[in-house]
């Protein structure tokens, strides 16, 4: 076994037992739209799989490499296109039955055969086939060399299920879950999930709770806020406004009540994308126009109240493969004279009419003012006719497809903090932006050519240059990146642990002080 070898914490296996008797209540304006890890691709969803289901490898907090969870080791042989892991001892679901190789081979096997429309199939491409020697033992043949693979199956994507229990092609329902991680699913319905300690988990995770309570806002961001304030819920994660959140930052009454703001880092990113086939923004000149004009910082200081920043890459600040690409082509404030020189070199010399299309109901309630300010901004040049128009998720998604919006907005949360998820996704026939936009050298060279280098660190250049190639030809403009807030009474311990690039909200690290 050579390239990488993954061991664990530890040279024993530990079952860490609840520190602390006090129940954590977790509000979010999400709600959780599956609890069978082939169906769910949500931020609700993945949160659940995170904490319910082991995966063979996790993110510790605040790191980008994944380290062994239900597997005791794991690596790469065969130029990267063999991946092999062997299984901890002792490793039981929380209905009492083993966990064996089986269970992971079967896990993989039927996600990919599943292959839900909502599902996370799709990161699971590069498997070719599964062999499982022995109960402990797991190899995975790939199609092509993936030093990425780690990362993936470290994520939501790489669930374990009871093969006893799960339908081999069909998705389990009810509400049902049966996993080996830290955490039971005990009930849940539209409002709220309750989860209790599992108390056979054998895993890196040291539970400092007797169990977790999480309360679903479903797009309601008052009534987070309200029930945050009235101290119904210990901690408001995901759904607050940006000036909700400005605004208990900055309260005299909050700091009073005991009510504090926790910053963390976030990969999630949002772009502007051009649908390249539409016949106005299809223009290349026009799609250089608007990045010349949008001023990111007027939209996250007046839009966002800096609970963002300005971005001007694909890859975004904290991954390996950043860089500044849009910020050297188009620079950080408006230039109006480029605009107009780059507009009528190309024989425009009209307002350019255009609409920029928004759903807040998928990308939060601040969506609709960000892309009205854009529309205000690109007005201000003298050399747009923009508005702004908002549509349900639904019929926004159905309309993308169908190539009837030439601008509209994206954002991307990733599924792991690697390069690849902010560039294989975007690229190819059948890109998550739905664009029309391909490139060859991108899609054909680059991307495949990354994807073999388990040293992620020696990939930097080739996506600089990937990035260098998006600014030219522009098939979206990157327009902010997240942060990760979470608003929490003073007695919780561990939220900062929970705030990283990965995502993972680990409800295990969540305590109170004594």
């Amino acid at each position: 076994m050579t390239a990488v070898l993954l061991t664990g914490c530890g040279s024993e296996d530990q079952i860490w037992p609840s520190e602390s008797k006090d129940r954590i209540v977790v509000g979010m304006s999400d709600g959780i739209l599956a609890t069978d890890p082939a169906s769910g691709y949500d931020p609700g969803s993945w949160l659940l799989f995170n904490n319910v289901f082991q995966s063979l490898l996790s993110f510790p907090p605040a790191s980008s490499t994944p380290v062994p969870e239900a597997a005791e080791e794991c690596g790469f042989s065969n130029s990267s296109k063999t991946y092999t892991c062997t299984l901890r001892d002792g490793l039981k679901f929380s209905n009492g039955h083993s966990l064996t190789s089986k269970d992971v081979k079967f896990s993989f096997d039927r996600t990919i055969a599943i292959d839900d429309p909502a599902g996370p199939s799709p990161m699971l491409s590069t498997i070719k086939s599964i062999d499982t020697p022995d109960d402990k033992t797991v190899v995975f043949h790939l199609k092509v060399p993936d030093a990425t693979f780690p990362s993936k199956i470290a994520s939501g994507a790489g669930s374990i299920v009871d093969h006893q229990v799960y339908p081999k092609d069909r998705l389990l329902g009810g509400g049902k879950t049966v996993g080996s991680g830290p955490y039971k699913l005990d009930s849940i319905d539209k409002s709220e999930a309750d989860f209790s300690v599992y108390s056979g988990y054998h895993g890196n995770a040291e539970v400092k709770n007797s169990g977790v309570t999480l309360k679903l806002f479903r797009g309601d961001q008052q009534a987070l806020r309200s029930s945050l304030e009235k101290d119904d819920v210990d901690i408001a994660y995901r759904g607050l406004t940006a000036k909700a959140i400005a605004a208990l930052d900055s309260s005299a009454t909050a700091k009073k009540d005991g009510i504090t703001v926790v910053q963390g880092s976030s990969a999630e990113v949002q772009h502007l994308v051009f649908n390249v086939a539409d016949p106005v923004v299809g223009k290349l000149a026009v799609r250089k126009a608007i990045a010349h004009l949008v001023d990111r910082y007027s939209l996250v200081s007046k839009v966002y109240q800096d609970t963002a920043t300005p971005l001007y890459s694909v890859v975004p600040v904290g991954i390996t493969g950043h860089g500044t690409s849009f910020f050297d082509v188009y620079g950080d404030s408006p230039k109006p004279d480029k605009a107009r020189n780059v507009l009528r070199e190309s024989g425009i010399t009209e307002k350019v009419k255009l609409t920029l299309w928004s759903t807040p109901s998928r990308y939060g309630p601040a969506t609709d003012d960000e892309l009205r300010t854009i529309a205000d901004q690109l007005n201000r040049s003298g050399l747009f006719e923009a508005d702004m128009k908002s549509v349900p998720f639904g019929q926004y998604e159905k309309n993308i497809a169908a190539g009837k919006y030439g601008v509209y907005v994206k954002g991307w949360v990733p599924d792991y903090p690697d390069p690849d998820n902010f560039t294989q996704p975007f690229f190819g026939e059948s890109n998550v932006l739905s664009n029309n936009y391909e490139n060859k050298e991108i899609s054909d060279q680059i991307i495949p050519r990354t994807s073999s280098v388990t040293d992620r660190a020696e990939t930097r250049q080739d996506f600089i240059k990937l990035q260098d190639i998006v600014a030219r030809e522009l098939p979206f403009l990157p327009l902010w990146q997240g942060q990760q807030y979470a608003v929490a009474h003073e007695s919780i311990r561990g939220l900062q642990n929970c705030l990283d690039t990965s995502t993972v909200f680990r409800f295990w690290e969540l305590g109170t002080a004594e």
